[in-house]
């Protein structure tokens, strides 16, 4: 495997972290974080479900799809800690999931476009595209430790309040969407990483330009010279006269 060829190991990740940044992005979006379930004796009544996301919450009666209480405005008055940390992780990792995305695709694309006697002028503008996809792999990481650690505090702080209130808390769907695209970031990171490790060994430093000299330079370099070629100017253009006697 040549780091200088587009595998499809390299897609592949691609692909799964940008699957991984649109599961981000619905469980950001979606209000089915935290479920609040209220019961009531009265048969003439219909018992109430509490839907708590990161940016709104909706009350609906059993039954209904209808929200008879919605509240656009819960992200500035959330009193549940846990949610509050993902109102600022999330929407992090989501971020550093997309620069190693974008990093990934500067690799691809330098892999995939570029030529292999480049523009000497453009030589220090180049990227070695492995130190693109190793960065990037640990982007994903971070994004990936980043998402994953208050994801899986909702399920112990779901506990929490459970025996401290009442059992009536439960967390629900947007969490298992997280987690699995904290699963997808990771993924996406082993990918790069095993890539990285199987090339070939670098002409250079990982983030450094791909062709600091001219080709010329290392073909001539590489070849040994002849006996002639070691003779001095002056002996081979110089007959040599002799004179009788």
């Amino acid at each position: 495997m040549g780091c200088r060829d587009v595998h499809a190991a390299t897609v592949l990740a691609f692909l799964s972290g940008t699957a991984s940044v649109a599961g981000l992005l619905a469980a950001v979006l979606l209000p089915n974080w935290r479920q609040m379930r209220l019961y009531t004796f009265n048969k003439n009544e219909r018992n109430v479900t509490v839907y708590t996301g990161l940016w709104i919450k909706c009350a609906r009666f059993d039954g209904s799809r209808d929200c008879v209480i919605y509240d656009p405005q819960w992200y500035t008055a959330v009193d549940q800690l846990d949610l509050r940390v993902l109102q600022f992780a999330l929407p992090l990792s989501m971020l550093t999931a997309v620069s190693a995305l974008f990093l990934c695709l500067i690799g691809m694309c330098n892999t995939a476009f570029v030529s292999s006697v480049p523009n000497m002028k453009l030589a220090k503008c180049l990227v070695n595209s492995a130190g693109c996809h190793l960065v990037a792999g640990l982007l994903f990481l971070l994004a990936c430790a980043i998402c994953l650690t208050p994801s899986v505090w909702v399920i112990f702080y779901n506990n929490y309040l459970n025996r401290k209130y009442e059992p009536v808390f439960s967390f629900d769907i947007s969490v298992f969407i997280a987690i699995a695209s904290a699963g997808g970031l990771f993924f996406t990171s082993v990918l790069l990483f095993l890539w990285y490790c199987a090339c070939k060994s670098l002409p250079s430093p990982f983030w450094q330009p791909l062709y600091s000299h001219a080709p010329s330079m290392h073909s001539y370099a590489s070849q040994p010279y002849s006996a002639r070629s070691r003779l001095s100017a002056i002996e081979i253009d110089i007959p040599v006269v002799t004179h009788a006697s």
